[in-house]
């Protein structure tokens, strides 16, 4: 099944940031532009060819991502009841699968993208429906945007949001620290990010295909006695880092659960 067929016609309710790149790749892997419909109140600028309108329309549709914010599921479904398209996709962090089917009927896929889907470079994590003929059209759907991850466990799936789908921002802000450590120590600001941005980039495609894990690679790098195992070794004392990112992930998950529990029907 390709994207295109995977789609059929194609209601997006809500087209942000990360609407906005999964889209873009689409139109990219074949989904025509004429099969979109990008629901937003405020006329933002979508991709040429596609159908911009103020509100969910009455007429039928293959497929519906839900991409707006979280807490606007209440006011959403009353319009979402009048239609049965053979897929839902809910890219609302927190908001559960039980939450989803009392409000649309039709088989819903719960889906955790982060932002590198708009380069087909991304991660996708996804909970509902599997083996399904709505599991099997979410799959080829998403594809195109890089990894994707069936989650067994939905309990497990506010982890899942707050490592790959928050990760790539964390990320940034290591780059960004990087950056910021190599001009505090003497180098020219630019070329600090230029270095710190490549390093970053040609390090990650090499572990993902490198036959090992990252933690084998970094001790391949660092020589006895040198320079760089004089670095990890302040990165691992006390296992300040692994402590530093199970706070951060703990911190986003539990955010995960509070705007899950928000999103409730009797909440």
């Amino acid at each position: 099944m390709t994207p295109a067929d995977a789609a059929g016609r194609l209601l997006m309710v809500g087209s942000g940031n990360m609407g906005g790149a999964m889209l873009r790749r689409w139109l990219a892997s074949g989904v025509p532009a004429v099969r979109v419909t990008v629901v937003s109140p405020s006329g933002r600028a979508q991709p040429d060819g596609v159908r911009v309108v103020a509100a969910i329309p009455a007429e039928p549709f293959d497929t519906i991502i839900l991409g707006h914010k979280p807490h606007q599921l209440r006011a959403v479904a009353p319009a979402l009841r009048g239609h049965a398209p053979r897929l839902v996709v809910s890219i609302l962090a927190g908001v559960e699968l039980a939450t989803l089917t009392s409000v649309v009927d039709a088989p819903v896929v719960r889906a955790m993208p982060n932002l590198p889907v708009a380069i087909g470079k991304g991660v996708v994590g996804l909970h509902g429906a599997r083996g399904t003929e709505a599991g099997d059209r979410a799959a080829a759907l998403m594809a195109p945007l890089g990894l994707v991850e069936w989650i067994a466990d939905e309990r497990a799936f506010d982890l899942v949001t707050a490592l790959a789908g928050s990760g790539p921002a964390f990320l940034y802000r290591f780059v960004d620290a990087l950056t910021a450590a190599g001009a505090a120590l003497g180098l020219p600001a630019d070329q600090a990010g230029r270095l710190a941005l490549a390093t970053v980039e040609g390090a990650a495609l090499l572990a993902a295909g490198a036959d090992t894990t990252p933690g084998v690679l970094a001790d391949r790098v660092a020589s006895p006695g040198g320079s760089t195992r004089e670095g990890l070794n302040v990165l691992d004392r006390d296992g300040a880092m692994l402590a530093l990112l199970t706070e951060t992930l703990a911190a986003a998950t539990r955010r995960n659960g509070e705007m899950a529990a928000a999103a409730r029907p009797d909440a």
